[in-house]
């Protein structure tokens, strides 16, 4: 509070400053009354009219209470230039703790006005997930198997990798029969000539490499995105960089697989044979839309640990399904060569199979006798795809007559008669059984094209059939409720898939599907007493 606040406190000033010390001796002096008088009476006049001049510009204005200021003296008052006023928030504002009043009661506005001056933010907030980082350059190593597969074995044995006719899950238009090859060749032709024009016109467009295999646009930005320091803990090193060289590779050559019903591409970095590529692992099969559960199923494979299916993208490409979304499997050249029929490295009934579950072969390291005729698979690796399928409920591999279920006409089986043929389901074959050459002991996941419109009721046990044990990694995670959380980090870092699907909402249905489908599986494995162990062979 001031000196000026209190009317008292300037009323006794006047008289201080009315009564200096020569005032006082003319008082005592003896003169006149009337000319003393009148002399002290002009002084006081002068000085009185003096102190209200100044004291009326420090003085508020007080006529019967507050007066609203006008929002002109506000805007003159932000107009006026404040110097020594910091920017960086250090000037304190007042307390507004303890109200001044005034003698009668009534509040007094404060007299001094507080400017505050925020500088404008450059940048918005990094919230994390939602942000993209600063774009690197990437440093992409080759990929090598380590391992050398014959052209000609593979021109054999492309079908292994041929999506059999499945139901439709999508709108009609996304049910376009697949691009002639020789159309897809000409499109490529085309790019590649105007790749040399632009070439030799010596004009290079930014995002724009001219040459035959460089007439592409080079991608601003990789489609698999990862905006954290590190990947998902149950992607390793290798699968991050053999999704990024099938999501944003240039495609060199395509080649039509025997069965009409995929493409083999070529993603190579320099001169060399379709056998070389593929040996070095540059080569990927690209799959009809309708497939594009595999994608969905190879990060459902990684997060459950089992670590059997192969490295699946979502990519878009004008030379196929008109740029529409399709997947991308990678091509292993260490897979077995396989027939045309089942598609299988090694062939199996229906029948055998179950005996091979009750003989459980090469468990606990045990080597089988001879008349168990078991193959050289582990026991383990039954149980593992097993849970893999009834959570995709894919059939073509257990029950490719669809003799556990009721299909639908769009159904592979349906199309080709085989539900007919349930009557012997112990001589039915077994199909897309694949073993690695030179890893014997282990399944390789192929054609894991799974189906989430199958209603609950309606879902195939028959692939549990025969599997007393589930690995303890897949269980944990069905049991841990985090299934969500995983699902949705893992397919966010493919950004064509997550769009194709419709985003987070999409996703989200996908989900809700597997999560009711492990409900299902934890009360079939509690219910028959299904044993749960760690399969870490």
């Amino acid at each position: 509070m001031t000196t000026f606040d209190q009317p008292s406190k300037i009323k006794n000033l006047f008289i201080c400053c009315l009564c200096p010390p020569r005032v006082l001796r003319l008082w005592t002096c003896r003169r006149p009354r009337t000319k003393r008088n009148l002399l002290v009476g002009t002084a006081c006049v002068i000085y009185l009219g003096f102190l209200v001049s100044q004291v009326g510009h420090v003085l508020p204005q007080h006529k019967g209470g507050h007066q609203k200021i006008s929002s002109r003296s506000l805007q003159d008052a932000a107009q006026t230039p404040f110097l020594g006023i910091p920017l960086d928030g250090t000037l304190s504002p007042p307390n507004f703790q303890e109200p001044q009043h005034g003698s009668n009661g009534t509040l007094l506005p404060p007299n001094v006005v507080y400017i505050t001056l925020r500088s404008k933010r450059s940048k918005p907030a990094n919230i994390r997930g939602t942000v993209k980082p600063k774009r690197r350059k990437k440093h992409t190593n080759p990929l090598s198997y380590g391992q050398h597969f014959p052209k000609a074995a593979f021109i054999g044995h492309e079908e292994a990798f041929a999506q059999q006719p499945g139901r439709a899950t999508h709108a009609a238009g996304a049910m376009g029969a697949p691009i002639a090859l020789e159309a897809r060749k000409h499109r490529l032709d085309e790019h590649r000539h105007k790749g040399m024009a632009t070439r030799e016109r010596g004009h290079r467009r930014p995002g724009v490499i001219s040459g035959a295999i460089k007439a592409q646009p080079q991608p601003e930005e990789s489609n698999i995105r990862i905006y954290s320091e590190s990947s998902p803990s149950w992607l390793s090193k290798e699968d991050i960089l053999n999704m990024r060289m099938l999501a944003d590779s240039r495609i060199e050559n395509i080649q039509e697989v025997p069965s009409h019903k995929a493409v083999l591409v070529v993603f190579t970095k320099g001169p060399s044979t379709t056998g070389t590529a593929c040996n070095q692992g540059h080569c990927g099969i690209i799959k009809r839309p309708l497939d594009m559960s595999e994608v969905f199923a190879f990060h459902l494979d990684r997060i459950l640990g089992l670590n059997r299916s192969l490295p699946s993208v979502s990519r878009r490409s004008e030379f196929f399904q008109d740029g529409q979304a399709c997947p991308v499997i990678l091509w292993d050249s260490s897979l077995s060569p396989t027939d045309n029929s089942t598609h299988s490295s090694v062939r199996l009934t229906w029948g055998r199979y179950q005996q091979l579950l009750k003989q459980k072969c090469w468990q606990n390291g045990k080597v089988p006798k001879a008349e168990w005729g078991c193959t050289e698979i582990h026991h383990h690796e039954w149980s593992k795809m097993a849970l893999f399928d009834f959570l995709l409920q894919i059939y073509n591999r257990l029950d490719r007559n669809c003799c556990g279920f009721k299909p639908l006409k769009e159904d592979s089986c349906m199309q080709q008669g085989l539900k007919l043929k349930c009557n012997d389901q112990d001589a039915v074959d077994l199909a897309h059984i694949v073993q690695r050459r030179h890893d014997r002991r282990h399944l390789a996941f192929i054609d894991n094209k799974g189906f989430f419109d199958r209603n609950e009721d309606n879902l195939d046990f028959k692939i549990l059939q025969g599997i007393n044990e589930f690995p303890e990694s897949a269980v944990s995670v069905l049991r841990s409720q985090r299934l969500r959380e995983k699902l949705l980090q893992s397919l966010f870092l493919d950004k064509i898939y997550w769009e194709s699907q419709g985003g987070r909402k999409g996703i989200e249905k996908l989900i809700d599907v597997i999560e009711r489908r492990s409900k299902i599986l934890l009360t079939y494995i509690n219910a028959h007493g299904a044993k749960v162990l760690p399969m870490k062979e």
